[in-house]
């Protein structure tokens, strides 16, 4: 550097730094201020060789940019050297206010370390400020808050003597100008990598929402969002083609209902049921004509991470075909596949159905004991309303009867209080507080007015020789409209099956003994008249025998004893007036 005496030499650099600063501010990324800096030196402070050290986020400080011989530039910038070994470096030598020099009789013993160097061989200076060329120079570049962003190396100056006070100076304000100018690029380079990842995370994001929106359109099967939480709780935000196709309803119309709207009376329980994450449900959805459509439902919740659970994302198949082949198959499983009738297992089902174990009868003297039992006993305390025991008292506690109906002695180890009929308890299938009507038998030998669950036992007369003279096909026919005059004949909630064969029975509730012996003479009656079968008239006759459903029997006690009066009523008549009638 020039004689520092001179003023005009102190304003010359003064302009030199001045614009090699100002250039700091106008490089674009980080590798252009890097190289700026260390062009700046040379050009502008007098140093044939600067280089920028800067630190890596491991530690480490990696060449970052060489002025001043491209040799030496291919030779180390790229290279690496240690954290401890520049800490090192940075307290050895002279402190210059901020600055480290570590003159050559110092420094040989940094040739063996890691840190990248260049230098070339000199003689000894001949004057006590003459620059060798092992003299090391650092200008260490801080941050604000004072970490280290790097150091600045310089060698050679252009006047061969080490930098005087002014030119320290210069070199210190300069690596302070540095420090602000990477520290601002490295700024507007995150600031750039967080604008382009953003920008990707938005492009992601439409790309991932253009994907949702042509899946959820054109899928398929129907699709619905939904409103969670709220006054519009489960009300219809957005629906698909499929799902208006499927309900006969535009999207306009269908986001004023909610699925509650829509759903089958029946099935609104199992719809309340499904309404959270991973919940599935099998329930009918109506259709604008008034018709209903099987359908499988799939939830799951779109969350939102701040907010918690916002959308209800519902899938909604069509299985109305599967339904119908599964009420196809539970249809054939219980009817029978000639007539159509109920089969066998169904009558049995439907007649079990509407009996419990409670005893059939009881003597007249039990008749008060089992009224206190059911309804309530004053004796015991008193009943509540509707003759439940009153609060505080234990619903268990009944009498036990015998199997005539009288109050049987209590088992050992039993309270004498507990009522030991099966299902007799509150909430048993059969208890006396499950709405279970019990059925009773009106008598048989005068009508007392007693209406009952009467089970009419049919056998078909003549069948036999109508199957074997024209064979099963006319048999078939035959049977199949008896079935329909069966049927025909008969109230609409009465059932009539076919137990086998020729074997029919009729359930009619609600008849006294005349009612079922009037309804056996008109089904005997329709039986009766001919029947065309490919062209030609064959008729059968019917056998009856009337029955009692009652609580206390099993379904094949009851059809026993109707199936025994019909063979008592079959046998009364002669063959010839069993064939006429």
């Amino acid at each position: 550097m020039e004689t520092e005496s001179e003023p005009y030499v102190r304003l010359a650099t003064l302009r030199q730094l001045h614009q090699v600063v100002a250039e700091l501010n106008t490089a674009r990324s980080l590798a252009d201020t890097l190289q700026t800096v260390v062009d700046g030196i040379v050009r502008g402070l007098g140093y044939e060789l600067a280089c920028v050290n800067l630190v890596r986020p491991d530690g480490d400080l990696v060449v970052a940019a060489f002025a001043g011989d491209p040799a030496a530039e291919a030779l180390i910038t790229g290279r690496v050297g240690s954290r401890p070994a520049w800490e090192r470096r940075l307290t050895m030598g002279e402190d210059w206010d901020g600055l480290r020099f570590i003159p050559h009789t110092e420094g040989w013993v940094l040739m063996e370390d890691d840190v990248p160097q260049w230098h070339t061989d000199g003689p000894d200076p001949r004057f006590r400020d003459e620059w060798h060329p092992e003299d090391r120079l650092y200008a260490p570049m801080y941050a604000t808050g004072g970490e280290l962003l790097g150091v600045i190396s310089v060698d050679r100056p252009r006047n061969g003597r080490r930098p005087g006070a002014w030119g320290r100076e210069a070199l210190q304000m300069y690596a302070f100008q540095a420090a602000i100018a990477i520290s601002n690029a490295r700024l507007r380079a995150n600031m750039q990598r967080a604008l382009v990842r953003l920008e990707r995370e938005q492009q992601a994001l439409r790309a991932s929402e253009e994907s949702f929106r042509q899946a959820f359109e054109y899928a398929p099967s129907g699709m619905a969002i939904a409103e969670m939480g709220g006054d519009q709780h489960g009300r219809l935000l957005r629906t698909n083609d499929a799902l208006c196709r499927l309900l006969g309803r535009p999207a306009s119309v269908l986001r004023r209902y909610s699925f509650s709207d829509l759903v089958h009376p029946e099935d609104i329980g199992t719809l309340l049921r499904t309404s959270a994450e991973g919940g599935r449900a099998e329930l009918r959805l109506g259709r604008r004509d008034g018709t209903y459509v099987w359908v499988s439902l799939r939830n799951s919740v779109v969350a939102d991470a701040a907010d918690g659970p916002r959308f209800l994302l519902t899938h909604v198949e069509d299985i109305e075909e599967r339904k119908r082949h599964e009420l196809q198959l539970a249809h054939r499983a219980s009817h029978d596949s000639l007539t159509g009738l109920p089969n066998s297992a169904e009558l049995r089902s439907r007649l079990g159905a509407r009996l419990c174990r409670r005893p059939q009868s009881v003597r007249a003297g039990a008749v008060e004991a089992l009224d206190a039992a059911y309804e309530g006993r004053p004796e015991a305390g008193g009943a509540g309303e509707h003759g439940f025991p009153p609060e505080g008292q234990h619903h268990g506690q009944y009498h036990a009867y015998d199997d005539g109906g009288f109050p049987a002695a209590p088992a050992p180890g039993q309270a004498a209080d507990a009522f030991d009929f099966p299902g007799a308890f509150p909430g048993s299938p059969d208890g006396p507080y499950d709405h279970h009507v019990h059925t009773v038998a009106p008598a048989t030998d005068v009508d007392d007015g007693t209406k009952g669950l009467a089970v009419l036992f049919c056998d078909l007369d003549g069948f036999k020789s109508i199957n074997d003279r024209f064979g099963h096909h006319t048999g078939d026919a035959v049977l199949i409209e008896v079935a329909r005059r069966l049927t025909t004949g008969v109230r609409d909630g009465d059932t009539v099956a076919r137990l086998g064969g020729d074997e029919f029975v009729v359930l009619a509730d609600g008849l006294g003994a005349a009612d079922a012996a009037d309804l056996a003479v008109r089904l005997r009656n329709a039986i009766i008249p001919p029947i065309r079968v490919d062209g030609r008239a064959v008729r059968v006759g019917a056998s009856f025998g009337i029955g009692w459903a009652s609580c206390g029997m099993s379904a094949d006690e009851v059809l026993r004893s109707a199936d025994q009066r019909m063979y008592i009523e079959k046998r009364s008549r002669s063959k010839a007036h069993r064939r006429a009638g």
